[in-house]
Formats: C-alpha cells, structure tokens, sequence
C-alpha cells in the first residue's frame, strides 16, 4: 500500500515538474523502496528519479535494479550521470551491460573505467557469450591447505559486506588449482591452529569456463550450491557463480525461453511499462520470418491447384491438418527442450528421441484418424474420410520426429533451441502437412 503511494506522489511531482520536493522525496525513501518506485515508472520518469539520488544511495539503487532497467537507464542518462555508478559496479555486472547497451553507450562507459577495471571487464567480455565464464564473478576469496583456520577467519572478517560470498572458500594450490573447498561454518568448529587442508571437503564440484552458463545455473540451483567455482581448462580456479546470480540467470532463461517459443523476444521490462515501439520491434522480426516461410506453404498449394479445383472439398480440411502438424512438431520440440535444458538427454541421444517420436506419433495420428475418419466419411464420404484419415496417420509421426530432432540439431549447431524450433516447425509442419495430404489424395482420388 505504501509502495502504491510511494508511486503516485512521485508521478505527480514528475508530472508538475517539481523537482525539490521530488528529490527530497526519493531521497527519504529506503533503497528496496526506490528500487520499486522505478520498476513501476516509464524509463523516462526513472531516469528523471534516478538524477535526483544522492551519490551514495544511487550507486545501492542501481545495484539492486533488474538488469534490463539498468540497461535502459544507462541508455537514457547522460555519461557524467552514470559513470560513477557503473564504475562501482562488479565486474561481472559491468560485462553484462557493456553486451546489453548499443556500442556507443559502451565506449563511453569503459572510458569510466581505470586500467584495472577495464581488464577485469574485458577478461569476461573474453569468454563465449553465454558461457559460464561470462556469467561468473572473478572476484574470489580463496586459500591454500596449508593456512591456518585463524589466519584464514581473520581475513575474512575483513570482508564483512561480502559475507554471501563466504559461505564456502575455495582451496587452492600454488598455481591456483581447485583442490577442495571449506564451509566457513565448518571452520568455526576446529582451533584456531588448524591447517585447512585437513577439514576441507576434496574434490569439490565445479563448472568450466566454457560450460554453457544456463544448464550451469541450473545445476547450482537444482543441487543447492550456494558458490560454485569457476575454473579453467587447467583446472586452475578464475571465478564463481553465486546461487543469487544462478537464479538470476535462470529466471531470465526461462523467461526468454517463453518469449521465443511463442515467436517474440523478451521484452527488458514489464509489458505495461515497455514502449509500444519496443513491444513492436520484439515481435517484428519473428513475423518477418514466418512470413517469408510462408511461401514455401504458398508454393505448395500452388503445385497442387488442380488438384483442388477437381476436389474443392479437400480445401475444407487444410487448416485442420496443417493445424494438427503444426502443433503435434511444437509438443514435441516443447517436451524435447524441456529434457535437454534439464539434462534428461543429450545430443547423442538423437536417434533414441527419433524413434520415441516416431512411436507416439504414430500413436496419436492413429487415433486422430480414426475418430476424423467417422466425422469427414458422415458429411463428405467415405474416400474424403479415408484421405484425412490417412494423412494423419503419415503426418503426425512426421512432425513428431522432427519437432524432436530440430531442439538437438539445434543444440548441436550451437542455436538456442527455442529460437530455432519455433519457426521452422512451424514452416515444415505446414509445407509437408500439405505435399502429404495432396499426394495421398492423388492417390486415393485418382485425381
């Protein structure tokens, strides 16, 4: 209720354009509460609260801001207004909004920057796109098996604001390899001259640079590690994943996920406050390639006017059967990504996932048929039933096997599968849905 105010006084002072009470009013507020004022504003009126934070306080606001509010402030505001703030930023954090904001913003962001920062940012800008080294945090209280349990406590009390980051230390030799893990609990119940080596937990678990981040994230979220450690092809340690950052990262996969399998791209904010360009521009593209595939659909008719001309009540049953195949492909790519963003199956697996599709497509086109058999034979005869019938019966196995193997293909070409499912199931489901349904025709006709 007092967030819902909190909003409402802020409109109407941005609306009367009166800026003292205004910042006298955002300034009084805690931070969640800021953060919640923006979240419920346009980025426009964000941007004009946000100018009025003080130094300090901005910098806490903008930290706790969603990601893709950042993004737009950073777009919106003017480089003095925002250089401070970004330059207190992680550095993983400063690598995601230099991916996120056009190249011009980025320029002038890095310039910010000192040397050290701009190569912490970079080394993550380093790593493939997705990949667990771009999400993780370089930034890593460590020690070796050989210190001491007080040695060790003592350094980490200088680290109090981190604590989050402390619930386990990672354990490494000399050269920086992972060789255990220690819970800071656990140190809490041996002496204070105690070598860590012999209370830490050996061979702990632990994520790749080049591992895709999603199915990293979910990983850590599905096992509960509340730090994973992050290491390189030498096994010598270069970060961490958070369990915070690990639900962050899953929580924007699978909204990004849903935003593709229904043909659109995520929008960065919430529906109410997106522009209508934005809205427009995230579904454009989608539309765009939809309707060049559908030619192909269109080509296809086009071979088979005579056909239709001798039996226009073949035309009746078109959207019916290219609906079925449509959406027979779009469950299984939908149950196939499922599998393979939870780790269920793998790429090798192929040819089991084929033959399973097969198996159930044919199930479902087999009792489809049967019951579109009675309705078409009962008010356009027989030969009409036995053509729809046996359409499905060919067809449903079709898009079952390749609305399952595209996710995998996918996969395999290094493509978000629920970026390439959509579109060309899609596409295929319609152009085979219509060859298979004419051929049987033919066939079956005479024509």
């Amino acid at each position: 209720m007092h967030a819902a105010l909190d909003v409402e006084k802020i409109r109407e002072l941005i609306q009367s354009r009166d800026l003292a009470p205004l910042a006298a009013k955002v300034r009084s507020l805690p931070v969640p509460a800021v953060v919640a004022v923006l979240d419920s504003l346009t980025i426009d009126d964000a941007a004009v609260v946000f100018r009025m934070l003080g130094k300090d306080q901005s910098v806490e606001v903008f930290d706790d801001l969603d990601s893709g509010t950042q993004a737009d402030l950073i777009s919106e505001l003017g480089h003095s207004e925002i250089a401070d703030v970004f330059a207190a930023l992680d550095p993983e954090e400063q690598a995601w909004l230099l991916d996120e904001v056009p190249a011009a913003v980025a320029r002038r962001l890095v310039s910010s920057l000192d040397r050290a920062e701009i190569e912490a940012a970079m080394n993550l800008l380093g790593y493939a796109p997705g990949s667990a080294g771009r999400r993780m945090s370089p930034e890593v209280i460590h020690t070796s098996p050989a210190e001491t349990v007080g040695e060790l406590l003592a350094r980490v009390r200088g680290h109090e604001d981190g604590m989050d980051m402390l619930c386990t230390i990672p354990v490494l030799e000399r050269d920086r390899t992972l060789v255990g893990q220690v819970d800071l609990l656990e140190l809490m119940r041996h002496s204070d001259d105690t070598e860590v080596g012999t209370v830490m937990v050996s061979e702990p678990e632990f994520a790749r640079t080049d591992d895709d981040g999603e199915q990293v994230a979910r990983h850590a979220l599905d096992e509960g590690i509340l730090l994973l450690p992050v290491v390189d092809r030498e096994d010598r340690l270069v970060g961490i994943l958070p369990i915070a950052d690990a639900a962050r990262i899953d929580r924007d996969a699978v909204a990004e996920d849903q935003a593709r399998a229904g043909g659109t791209e995520p929008l960065r904010r919430s529906y109410l406050l997106t522009p209508i360009r934005q809205v427009a521009r995230a579904r454009i593209v989608w539309l765009l390639v939809l309707a060049i595939s559908a030619v192909l659909t269109v080509q296809v008719l086009d071979l088979f006017e005579a056909t239709l001309a001798q039996q226009v009540a073949l035309a009746l049953f078109i959207p019916l059967l290219i609906g079925i195949g449509g959406n027979t492909g779009s469950q299984a790519a939908t149950t196939v990504t499922r599998a393979l963003a939870l780790g269920e199956i793998e790429i090798r697996d192929g040819w089991k996932v084929a033959f399973k599709e097969i198996r159930t497509g044919l199930l479902l086109g087999g009792l489809l048929a049967c019951l579109a058999f009675l309705i078409a034979s009962l008010f356009y005869g027989t030969d009409i039933g036995a053509v729809i019938a046996l359409t499905l019966i060919f067809n449903c196995p079709i898009a079952a096997t390749v609305g399952g193997v595209v996710p995998l293909v996918a996969r395999a070409c290094k493509v978000d599968p629920a970026v390439f499912s959509t579109p060309f199931i899609a596409t295929f489901c319609d152009a085979s849905g219509l060859l298979v349904y004419f051929s049987v025709a033919i066939l079956v006709l005479g024509l």
